[in-house]
């Protein structure tokens, strides 16, 4: 707990002064303010490009790209699933996560911006993840039809508040990078420990989705009565966490075995889109038309 709210040791080890994190853009040792750097780290080269331009990140701007596309055909697969129960609500998820890979090549893809471009992206990619993490916690309770999904009043509370998650958390960055105010400006230096943005990036999504397994997991084990869903959605889990070991435990030691061309940020990306195919593949699996759906509250029709 002596550690909570430091994200020094975190920045050091994803990439220093160019971390495969977006929250690391915000304080004073990234590139895109002082870049000094936090000590005995392990530098993200990446690629040259031409003169003193580098590609730092390329693996993740390639997965970033892929993942565009690919979540752009899970939305089209998803409208034609007329019957499907929350239809609408997984293609809201699947636009966030389309949001989260826009930012991922401005932020962490190391592509050639301004620093104050640079910040606003990172901060952007922040409430992106956050907001669109609670999309996904409401998603799982869309089955249970305590309200009827697709409705207006299903999509306006669900878009008002991730629209309010996502308000509140990128201000939070943005002043932090940014300093309009100067109240987050004793998190800018080493080790840089910010409460809120810890909180917010990285405790909060994690209960947000550790809620979405329980609800899902309940819903088909115990309403649905189904376990091979149960296959897809614990792949999912797995991948998600594979992502993160690559991000947080492995990341260092792949920079420094590869002199700085790459680090575990591009598995990460890759690991993350490979879950959230899974996410979807679950969701597809689990509204066939001959599986009983629960109808707790409301006429649980389809939209």
């Amino acid at each position: 707990m002596s550690r909570y709210g430091k994200f020094d040791d975190f920045c050091r080890d994803t990439g220093n002064q160019w971390s495969t994190l977006p929250v690391c853009y915000l304080f004073k040792e990234a590139a895109t303010k002082e870049n000094s750097g936090w000590a005995d780290g392990c530098e993200l080269k990446g690629f040259g490009v031409g003169g003193d331009a580098r590609l730092r990140n390329l693996g993740s701007i390639l997965v970033a790209g892929i993942a565009i596309l690919v979540t752009a055909f899970l939305l089209w697969r998803s409208q034609r699933k007329k019957a499907a129960v929350g239809r609408r609500e997984m293609q809201l998820f699947l636009l966030g996560y389309i949001v989260i890979s826009i930012c991922e090549i401005f932020s962490i893809g190391g592509f050639p911006l301004n620093s104050t471009a640079r910040i606003a992206f990172a901060a952007v990619h922040i409430a992106a993840i956050t907001a669109t993490s609670w999309i996904l916690m409401l998603n799982g309770a869309v089955g249970y039809q305590l309200l009827d999904d697709g409705t207006a009043v299903s999509i306006g509370l669900l878009l008002i508040s991730s629209l309010l998650i996502f308000v509140g958390t990128g201000y939070i960055a943005l002043d932090t990078g940014f300093e309009w105010t100067g109240y987050w400006k004793d998190t800018l230096g080493a080790p840089n420990q910010a409460y809120a943005l810890y909180t917010l990036y990285q405790l909060v999504p994690l209960v947000f989705l550790v809620i979405f397994f329980l609800l899902e997991a309940f819903l088909v084990l115990r309403i649905l009565g189904e376990r091979k869903p149960m296959l897809y959605l614990l792949g999912a889990v797995l991948l998600f966490a594979i992502g993160q070991i690559f991000q947080y435990v492995a990341s260092v030691h792949i920079c420094n075995g590869t002199d700085g061309k790459i680090n575990g940020g591009l598995f990460e990306s890759l690991f993350t889109l490979l879950a959230v195919v899974m996410v979807w593949v679950f969701w597809s699996s689990i509204t066939e038309d001959d599986w009983p759906m629960p109808t707790v509250a409301g006429s649980g029709a389809y939209n």
